[in-house]
């Protein structure tokens, strides 16, 4: 999609690194926690040394009944605990039998949120340990009624909310974050939430949820990521009546006040993160969407899940395909239903890895590709009153209405939720998850362990390539296109590693000298949710 993107910045590349930008921030472990051993000791700190009552209260440190003698004497919390010491292994299956007891997933996702307000270390571990039972509470399907019912359920404030009432101090309003050294932020404005549509200040749930699964399941550290709401209004006429709403009671922002407001945002984010923050979008609407990968494509570290994620992880599931079928990509013509952000960022990476595998210019394989909106098949007759991300898809051919005929035959499935396994003619099909999951926490931490600072095509299809190569015989003959999600953190760091290894090949990363194992210091880099020692 570079190529698409090029050409709506008049030429320029990701590539074409401006001298002017200045290369900050990156993976910096100001403490030195990440490095130290699981048996090396270290200091819970806060703004000072947390102890007592206020070392129960904090998330990063606080364990619970897990605290040992010496610890309770140490840190002032004889009196303020139970006798009892157990194990975080305990703690993990009581808190699981509870969740289990809840017949509502909003109520266990409640729950888990909860968790993480007071313990962040067994939050990632019950994630990280239940993961394909977990998942689907934490994120799709459930986190979208969670952002629909978000004013209610509100209970803590998650991140940093940032509303036309700070426009002209948004960089002061990121510094009043704690965390100082952030490595991957995900923000949102609300407009576009799952298939639900405009949600506002509410979309905050996709943002926490995103980052929780960056460091259960990509192994980033959590102190080091930033949920974002970007509050411009909603155009929801039911959360403006709505006396729980959380967010700016007005109609949206549009045009150069929007667009402004966006830059100031980004501007600042650079200015107090450095250059290698990498910035996701998530849930802008198709029109901002694009304007914002092409905008700032080639001056900030930036990734949209929704075009370039789904294109990713559907893009492997295709090349894992090929292994049954036989052939190249280039054999088969691809029909879309869909011409959206994913739908055309699937197309586009399609078409990239034609181009690279049978070695022909892009807008030949692009042929191969047809995609139909909600006014039927793209077509050359159509091309002028198409919007712009829609037009090097329109192909010449008879106006065609009627899908269902050219869709009969033969379908691999795959969905981006979780279904249950079905049972035809005596044989057990298990549905394949298409979900974002298997691509942006490895791409992601992929891009912070080499200290990148510019997001290319070629790191996705590497990434495509990373997560189709963790597909085998064995998964295959369950009729399984993707890995289960039980190894998720062996895919993640196979999908960094190749992620890694093409910003070195670009000349993109700053992290000096190239590592000689990429896969193995991944592995090494990845945050683990054990309890600490302390001093």
């Amino acid at each position: 999609m570079e190529s698409t993107l090029k050409e709506m910045r008049d030429g320029e590349s990701v590539l074409d690194l401006n001298p002017k930008s200045t290369v900050g921030g990156g993976v910096e472990d100001v403490y030195g926690e990440d490095r130290a051993t699981e048996d090396q000791l270290v200091t819970p700190w806060s703004v000072s040394v947390a102890s007592g009552y206020n070392l129960l209260r904090d998330p990063h440190h606080n364990k619970g009944l897990a605290f040992t003698e010496k610890e309770r004497d140490a840190h002032y919390l004889r009196g303020l605990l139970p006798p009892a010491i157990v194990s975080q292994e305990l703690q993990e299956k009581k808190l699981m039998e509870s969740i289990r007891q809840y017949d509502v997933p909003l109520h266990k996702y409640m729950a888990m949120m909860e968790l993480e307000e007071r313990n962040e270390r067994l939050f990632y571990k019950l994630l990280i340990d239940n993961v394909e039972e977990l998942l689907p509470v934490v994120y799709t399907p459930t986190v979208g009624e969670a952002c629909q019912k978000y004013g209610s359920i509100f209970r803590r404030p998650q991140g940093v909310y940032i509303s036309l009432k700070e426009k002209g101090r948004i960089l002061e309003v990121l510094k009043n974050w704690p965390e100082r050294s952030i490595q991957v932020i995900v923000v949102t404005d609300g407009e576009r939430i799952l298939g639900l549509g405009d949600l506002g200040c509410q979309g905050m749930g996709i943002p926490v949820g995103k980052l929780a699964l960056y460091t259960a399941l990509g192994g980033v550290r959590p102190s080091s990521c930033l949920p974002i709401t970007i509050d411009v209004g909603t155009n929801n006429e039911q959360l403006l009546k709505d006396e729980f709403y959380i967010g700016l009671r007005q109609k949206r922002a549009t045009g150069k006040e929007y667009d402004d407001f966006l830059h100031e945002f980004m501007t600042a984010v650079k200015q107090n993160y450095g250059e290698k923050v990498l910035v996701q979008f998530e849930d802008f609407a198709n029109h901002h969407a694009f304007e914002l990968l092409t905008r700032y494509g080639t001056s900030h570290l930036v990734f949209n899940d929704d075009i370039q994620g789904t294109a990713s992880v559907v893009l492997a599931g295709l090349v894992a395909s090929l292994k049954l079928l036989g052939g190249t990509l280039a054999d088969h013509t691809f029909l879309f239903l869909g011409a959206g952000e994913a739908g055309t960022g699937i197309a586009e990476l399609i078409a990239l890895e034609m181009s690279k595998q049978k070695k022909i210019p892009v807008g030949e394989a692009r042929k191969k590709i047809w995609l139909v909106d909600s006014r039927g098949l793209i077509v050359g007759s159509r091309k002028e009153s198409l919007q712009h991300f829609k037009k090097p898809w329109a192909h010449e051919h008879e106006p065609v209405n009627n899908l269902l005929d050219a869709v009969k035959g033969r379908a691999m499935f795959s969905s981006g939720s979780p279904f249950d396994p079905v049972e035809y003619k005596g044989k057990l099909f298990i549905p394949g998850q298409a979900n974002n999951a298997y691509i942006f926490p490895g791409l992601g931490f992929g891009l912070v362990m080499s200290g990148a600072i510019r997001v290319h095509d070629a790191m996705l299809l590497a990434a495509s390539e990373g997560l189709a190569s963790q597909v085998t015989e064995e998964h295959f003959a369950k009729g399984l296109i993707y890995p289960p999600f039980s190894n998720i953190r062996k895919i993640s760091a196979n999908v960094a590693a190749r992620v890694a290894a093409t910003a070195y090949e670009l000349g993109v990363a700053t992290r000096l000298p190239r590592p000689a194992d990429l896969v193995k210091f991944a592995e090494s880099c990845m945050y683990t949710p054990n309890y600490r020692t302390f001093r």
